[in-house]
């Protein structure tokens, strides 16, 4: 199988994770055991449902012809070799996921509604995330004062397209029940930018905080229903250390140097991130008891993505400056973002694992979906419940 060098690389950065020896010889145990087994029987899963943001949209905002600087050079350089509708270089951590499944990449929805992707069937499944997308309503902010929302495609509008899909695809309540009980739904990340529209605006981290428990709410709420209509695998992300994030670097710099981490990211926010996490985690224990015939997974993209912020060097990386955009130390300035006439992108993202001062690059991505896949940022591990495709192992940087 030629697992040795991805056995050796892999136990680096399990060891840095926190993951004991013992672990690691276990899970590699498994692996080589299963590993040779078709990925038919290995893995039960043939297609994904995927809801969220800009870090899962694979397209749904492009096809709505609203304009938007993700969809611009050099946006989509590393992989596609040109813009996809992602808001990267590359792949994102959905289109990961699917490969290391070994199924389509995720299609989004309003293509497949407007006819413009030919040749799709239900049981490829498709996505609903939307760049700039919340878990509430628009209504919630707009009572507290926050307009800055650009559109109203939060998660129960993605909810609500699911249901047309399904109405138009399944005749019957039962009809869909095995593309269903045989699909990963990925719920999020989602929540992200109800936190980051206030914040943006520099709202107190009191009034965000207080923000947390409507949202877990409301994904609780698209949980629930996701599994009354025949859901049984839900991987739902947590948040990402967002405080190492260049734009929060940048809107928040200051030369308090208490406010940063060993790392250079800003404290308060990464520990906003942990908060929130941890309410998210213990809902997810909470309905895990309402659901015991269901798989409900922890995605933690919080601990998959720091090592990389900790580590850089280790993971080939340079630090916390985005590849594309211009100026300031962080090399991110609102007014001119990546995609803008003049603002260009570094000769190598693979170096990165800011790609344009919000979101990721490809390469930062693969390692968070290795991390979930393969490794241990799963809650249970995925790989107890889906053993992954050998050649997909937790290594090529």
């Amino acid at each position: 199988m030629g697992i040795d060098h991805d056995i050796l690389t892999f136990d680096v950065k399990f060891a840095m994770a926190g993951g004991s020896r013992q672990q690691w010889i276990a899970m590699v145990v498994v692996v080589v055991i299963i590993g040779s087994a078709p990925l038919f029987w290995a893995c039960p899963y043939t297609s994904i449902f995927s809801f969220g943001d800009s870090l899962a949209d694979t397209g749904n905002l492009y096809f709505t012809s609203t304009q938007h600087h993700c969809f611009l050079p050099p946006y989509g350089e590393t992989y596609f070799h040109h813009p996809s509708g992602r808001c990267s270089d590359g792949r994102l951590i959905l289109d990961f996921i699917a490969e290391s499944l070994g199924v389509p990449l995720v299609k989004p929805y309003v293509g497949i509604k407007n006819g413009k992707l030919k040749g799709w069937s239900v049981d490829e499944g498709a996505n609903f995330a939307v760049i700039g997308a919340t878990a509430l309503d628009t209504s919630f902010f707009e009572e507290k004062g926050i307009h800055i929302i650009p559109s109203n495609d939060s998660l129960t509008v993605q909810l609500n397209w699911f249901k047309e899909l399904l109405s138009a695809f399944c005749n019957s309540s039962n009809s869909c029940h095995e593309v269903l009980g045989n699909s990963l739904f990925l719920v999020g990340e989602i929540g992200g930018n109800d936190f980051n529209y206030p914040l943006f605006l520099r709202k107190n981290i009191a009034e965000v905080k207080a923000y947390v428990p409507y949202v877990i709410n409301a994904i609780t709420s698209v949980i629930n229903e996701l599994i009354d209509l025949g859901a049984r695998t839900l991987m739902v992300p947590g948040n990402l250390p967002v405080g190492c994030n260049a734009v929060y670097l940048t809107l928040y710099e200051t030369k308090d140097k208490n406010q940063y981490d060993p790392a250079g990211c800003l404290k308060w926010l990464n520990e906003f991130a942990e908060y929130y996490n941890q309410k998210l985690q213990s809902e997810l224990d909470r309905l895990r008891g309402l659901h015991p015939h269901a798989n409900i997974i922890y995605a933690d993209y919080y601990n998959a993505a720091l090592p990389l912020y900790d580590y850089p060097t280790k993971f080939g990386f340079t630090g916390l400056k985005a590849c594309c955009g211009m100026g300031g130390p962080y090399n991110f300035n609102a007014s001119a973002e990546c995609g803008d006439p003049g603002v260009i992108a570094c000769d190598d993202p693979s170096q990165h694992i800011g790609w344009d001062g919000v979101h990721l690059t490809e390469a930062a991505h693969r390692l968070i979906a290795e991390g979930l896949i393969n490794g241990p940022y799963s809650l249970p591990q995925f790989s107890t419940l889906c053993f992954m495709n050998v050649s997909f192992g937790y290594v090529d940087v």
